[in-house]
């Protein structure tokens, strides 16, 4: 059995004392193997996130998450408001994968991955043990007198955080409204871009709370996914885990004393250093086993295997592993849980692609005009349309014509009769149809559509057409 006598910590979480006030955490450093991967994990992924915004790919931004202008770029491929439905399946798949993800691999996602995880530890915590020192150091620091050095300190790194708070507000800002406006601001200046200035401020300014105060509150309060989590793991998904079985042992844990013998006294390998409840970023005992506040971030394991060998104990007392493999003894299986998550995860995918494929660079939509009735022009009859031509692309369409399939007849346009489209842009007009009505099939007859650009095929589209009713 696990040896927890208390449980009273799962009732609130440890930031929060019993008066409601914030308990400010002051983890140790890390190092070792674990921290040294994140290390190179998070320096690629924020590198990667950085320079996304500012590479183009046929004239498109690489990652774009225009809400403003309802316009989504994703590896160069932009989307629009009609590719909406393109957009929602890409979403649940996101939500399916992350799903799939967590009931495997618990919430390696938010120490690994999560921009959160990695801003907060990789660059503003790293900053803070550069000029305030390790948890020792940072505790005695706040505890003393406001005197020069502290001003100092304080000062210093208050003013890193929001130089670091104000390049990743632009960075975000890029994935909004777009890099090339960005780039104008600075160019520019801000007062010629007063609304684009004013929300990078904002941005500024939260990113400076949530990096200088809010911090670990982020993942225990703000977000939803640990939470999620008490839903999606189970005994069989793999998370950062304390083995009790082998720590605790016959008596519990003990601290260690040298030359003892501590399987002849039953006691477990837990030599209850503390290290893994100093060094994690949450400040929880990973000992007390799986809890929400758990990121994942495997500082803990670190922490541990480094006593271990320091007590020339075998490494693993904390680790990734399954509460059936510690508990049962039991390897890693792929459930039928985890299978169906999987086929859902590749239906949708395959959906996906399908859709990508399907999709078109330009899309035209011809409908009737609602109200009116068809006309006899001679041997035709003729019905009036209004069409919209959308161009998803970053290059221009000139010479742009529609063309009848079928049945035969004959299309006007209202206006021009060649039409351009820019890029980027949407054109909208009105149009007639002409059809000989020995070639009607009934009241109602499909009409098949193309749209050229310099005799290049760019779209195809349908549209109902109306005439007289046949009695035969």
């Amino acid at each position: 059995m696990r040896n927890v006598a208390d449980e009273s910590f799962r009732d609130s979480i440890g930031t929060i004392d019993n008066e409601g006030k914030r308990v400010w955490i002051y983890p140790k450093k890390p190092k070792g193997w674990f921290y040294d991967k994140r290390k190179i994990v998070s320096y690629l992924l924020i590198i990667m996130l950085l320079v996304a915004p500012f590479i183009k790919i046929n004239g498109n931004q690489l990652f774009l998450f225009n809400v403003l202008e309802r316009k989504f770029s994703f590896f160069g491929v932009t989307f629009w408001p009609q590719d909406f439905y393109i957009v929602v399946i890409g979403l649940i798949i996101c939500v399916v994968f992350v799903a799939l993800f967590t009931v495997v691999f618990g919430r390696i996602f938010c120490g690994w991955i999560c921009p959160q995880t990695i801003f907060m530890e990789m660059v503003f915590r790293r900053i803070e043990y550069w000029i305030e020192g390790d948890r020792g150091a940072q505790i005695r620091l706040n505890k003393q007198e406001w005197n020069a050095e502290k001003i100092r300190k304080k000062a210093i790194k208050g003013i890193l955080f929001f130089l670091i708070s104000f390049v990743i507000a632009n960075v975000f800002l890029a994935y909004i409204i777009g890099s090339d406006q960005v780039l104008l601001m600075i160019k520019h200046g801000p007062f010629q871009h007063v609304s684009t200035f004013i929300s990078l401020i904002i941005f500024t300014g939260v990113f400076y709370f949530v990096f200088a105060w809010f911090r670990e509150q982020v993942c225990l309060i703000a977000c939803p996914y640990g939470r999620l989590q008490g839903v999606l793991l189970d005994e069989k998904s793999i998370v950062v885990a304390y083995d009790y079985k082998r720590g605790e042992a016959e008596k519990g844990r003990a601290k260690f004393k040298k030359n003892e013998d501590r399987t002849e006294k039953g006691l477990g390998d837990c030599i209850d250093c503390s290290q893994c409840v100093h060094v994690c970023p949450t400040g929880i005992d990973i000992r007390n086993g799986t809890q929400l506040e758990c990121v994942n971030c495997t500082a803990c394991i670190d922490a541990c295997d480094h006593m271990m060998e320091s007590v020339n104990l075998p490494k693993g007392l904390i680790r990734y592993a399954s509460e059936n493999e510690i508990s049962k003894k039991e390897k890693f299986k792929f459930t039928a849980r985890m299978k169906g998550y999987s086929a859902v995860l590749l239906i949708l995918v395959g959906i996906l692609t399908g859709l990508m494929f399907l999709r078109s660079d330009v899309e035209a939509k011809v409908l009737r005009l609602p109200g009116q009735l068809f006309e006899h022009k001679g041997e035709n009859i003729s019905n009036v349309y209004t069409y919209k031509i959308a161009n998803k692309t970053a290059r221009d369409f000139s010479n742009v014509t529609f063309k009848i399939i079928h049945p035969k007849g004959k299309i006007t346009l209202v206006g021009k009769q060649v039409l351009n489209i820019e890029k980027e842009a949407m054109i909208q007009g009105t149009l007639f149809i002409e059809i000989p009505q020995v070639l009607l099939e009934g009241d109602k007859t499909e009409v098949q559509l193309e749209l050229y650009s310099n005799g290049e095929l760019i779209d195809q589209t349908k549209t109902n057409f109306l005439g007289p009713r046949s009695f035969n």
